[in-house]
């Protein structure tokens, strides 16, 4: 897949497991990725209200897909959203 992209297009890249972003950004180095769904364990977590939900829930709590970002100054943003210019702009590409 060469070249630019409407967000729906974008969208699936992402379900495929590839990284995109928009050319009219501008931060260098940024992307977009699907985290998947997943089940966390308590016992995996650092972050005691998690803990404290999957304890409730038996040990274990079912986690939704999101979409994350890294930024431009390298930091991890985790349940990024598409701005209305995001979703219209034909300007997504690919990311290798």
């Amino acid at each position: 897949m060469e070249g630019l992209y409407t967000f729906g297009e974008a969208l699936e890249a992402l379900k495929q497991g590839k990284k995109v972003a928009r050319k009219g950004w501008n931060g260098k180095g940024m992307y977009l990725w699907l985290k998947p769904a997943a089940t966390i364990k308590a016992e995996w977590c650092k972050d005691p209200i998690l803990k404290d939900i999957a304890e409730a829930n038996g040990g274990e709590v079912e986690a939704l897909g999101t979409i994350c970002m890294k930024t431009a100054d390298g930091k991890i943003l985790t349940g990024w959203l598409a701005s209305q210019t995001d979703m219209l702009l034909e300007d997504w590409v690919i990311v290798r």
